[in-house]
């Protein structure tokens, strides 16, 4: 499955860089948790969340670094739904330089479904698959 994408643009700052001046590796993490946010933001009943005790959490990261963003470069984050399966939901991220095709980081993340009831993670219902107007993949 691969949807469309959400696209949420960064433009990297003097406090991203390290000392071989291009973007830390950690920032990255904070880049792909922006755009999630912007991409979630809209789609996620919050209501209904807490109203069953559940959250997505993040159990699994990873990344790949492709090419070296430095200061002024415009980072394009492309995030889309990968997979939904029975336990867990994998969405795709992909950093590119803006207006171009050079990948900077990709990234596979994946969320488990935690009952915070019973403090574990739980099987994804079909009951929220149909409030979040989705459809198993696997």
């Amino acid at each position: 499955m691969q949807a469309e994408y959400h696209s949420t643009d960064i433009t990297v700052r003097g406090y991203h860089l390290d000392v071989y001046q291009h973007v830390n590796n950690a920032r990255y993490l904070e880049f792909l948790e922006e755009a999630r946010w912007a991409y979630f933001g809209d789609s996620i009943h919050s209501d209904y969340f807490a109203k069953n005790k559940l959250a997505f959490i993040v159990v699994n990261i990873n990344i790949n670094y492709r090419y070296p963003a430095t200061l002024g470069h415009i980072l394009e984050v492309r995030t889309s739904l990968k997979d939904i399966g029975k336990k867990s939901v994998t969405v795709l991220q992909e950093i590119y330089l803006k207006n171009s095709d050079t990948l900077v980081v990709s990234a596979d993340v994946v969320f488990a479904l935690l009952d915070q009831k019973v403090g574990r993670a739980v099987a994804i219902s079909d009951e929220l698959l149909e409030v979040l107007n989705l459809e198993r993949t696997t």
